[in-house]
C-alpha cells in the first residue's frame, strides 16, 4: 500500500516546486459557444450565469489585479510560496489567439505565478490555440482543463453539453501529441447515469491515461436548469455515503499516476439548493480516505489490465 490511497496534485506540486503552491481562480472576462448565442442550446444544465466555478473571484478586475487579490489570500490563509493562475469560468480558449496570448502574458508577469491552467471546453480550442497552449506548455509549468463531464453521448445530450465524446477525444489526442498535460473534468451523479456508466468513465480515463482528472460532485445551484428539473421533483442528488463508496470505487479504476486535482465539488453556501451535506468539504475528504483504508486500497487497484 503506498503512504497516501490516491495520487494527490498537491503533493506534486510540492514535489516540483520545493514549496506550496495555490491556484488562485481568475475571470478573464470569457463567454461560451454553448450559451453565446452561436448555438441553439440553453447550455449546460448545471451552469449558472456567472459560470461554473466563478466562487470568490473579485470580477470587474483585470487579470493582474484578480492575481493580486488573490495572492494576499492564498499567502494569509494557506501559507502559499508559489501560484498557478488558473483561468476558470466559462472557456478560456474562446477568442482570438492575439488575446488570449495577452491575457496569459499579463498572468505570468504577475510576481510570483509560477504557471497556468486554462479551463476550457474541448469543442472550443482552434488549431491556432492549441498551438498557443503548447507553447505555454513548453515555457513555463502548464495544464489544460476540458470539461468533459461523462464518456456516453446519451448523457451529453441530456444535459445539452454541446458535444460529444469523439470531440473530446480529438483535442485531447492533438494536446497529448503537442507535449500539453490535460486535466480532465467528470461529474458523478449526472440525471439518468447509473453506477455502471459513471465507472465506464474511469475505466475510459485509465484507458487513456489521462495526465490529471477533477472529480465533481453534482450539485444543484440555484439559477441553473437543473435548479428547475430538481424543484420539480424530476432529478434526484446523491447521499453522502453513496457518492462516498462510488468516489472510492472510481478511484480504484483510475490509472495510477493520474494526478487527483479534485475528489468532489463545493458549490457557494448562498446559492447551493442540494446536497447540503457538500458544504462540508473536509468531512467528504476525510470520509473518502477512511474508506480507502477500510478497503485496504488504493488507486489504480481495480484497473483493467
Amino acid at each position: 500500500m503506498p503512504t497516501k490511497p490516491y495520487n494527490l496534485f498537491s503533493d506534486h506540486l510540492k514535489k516540483i516546486f520545493g514549496r506550496r503552491i495555490h491556484k488562485i481562480s481568475v475571470d478573464a472576462g470569457f463567454s461560451c459557444p454553448n450559451r453565446s448565442g452561436t448555438r441553439n442550446l440553453p447550455g449546460c444544465l448545471f451552469c449558472n450565469p456567472g459560470g461554473s466555478g466563478a466562487i470568490g473571484i473579485r470580477q470587474g478586475l483585470s487579470v493582474r489585479d484578480q492575481l493580486e487579490d488573490g495572492k494576499e489570500v492564498m499567502t494569509r490563509k494557506y501559507k502559499a510560496h508559489g501560484f498557478l493562475a488558473y483561468f476558470q469560468p466559462f472557456s478560456n480558449t474562446f477568442a482570438p489567439v492575439e488575446k488570449l496570448r495577452a491575457l496569459y502574458d499579463e498572468a505570468l508577469a504577475v510576481e510570483g505565478v509560477v504557471g497556468l491552467a486554462v479551463g476550457t471546453r474541448p469543442d472550443c480550442i482552434s488549431a491556432q490555440a492549441m498551438e498557443l497552449l503548447a507553447h505555454y506548455a513548453h515555457k513555463t509549468y502548464f495544464w489544460l482543463e476540458l470539461g468533459l463531464q461523462s464518456i456516453h453521448d446519451t448523457t451529453l445530450s441530456a444535459i445539452n453539453r454541446g458535444h460529444d465524446y469523439q470531440t473530446f477525444l480529438t483535442a485531447f489526442g492533438a494536446a497529448r501529441e503537442l507535449g500539453i498535460q490535460v486535466c480532465v473534468h467528470v461529474i458523478l451523479g449526472l440525471p439518468g447515469e447509473d453506477r455502471a456508466q459513471m465507472l465506464a468513465t474511469a475505466e475510459e480515463m485509465a484507458r487513456l491515461k489521462v495526465d490529471g482528472i477533477k472529480i465533481h460532485l453534482l450539485h444543484i445551484l440555484e439559477d441553473t436548469p437543473l435548479a428547475d428539473l430538481y424543484n420539480a421533483g424530476r432529478i434526484q442528488v446523491m447521499e453522502q455515503a453513496e457518492y462516498i463508496s462510488l468516489a472510492v470505487d472510481f478511484i480504484e479504476r483510475l490509472h495510477p499516476e493520474t494526478l487527483i486535482h479534485r475528489l468532489t465539488g463545493d458549490g457557494p453556501r448562498d446559492q447551493l439548493l442540494a446536497p447540503l451535506w457538500s458544504l462540508n468539504k473536509w468531512e467528504v475528504i476525510n470520509a473518502i480516505h477512511d474508506e480507502f483504508r477500510l478497503r485496504n486500497s488504493c488507486q489504480g487497484k481495480l484497473i483493467a489490465r
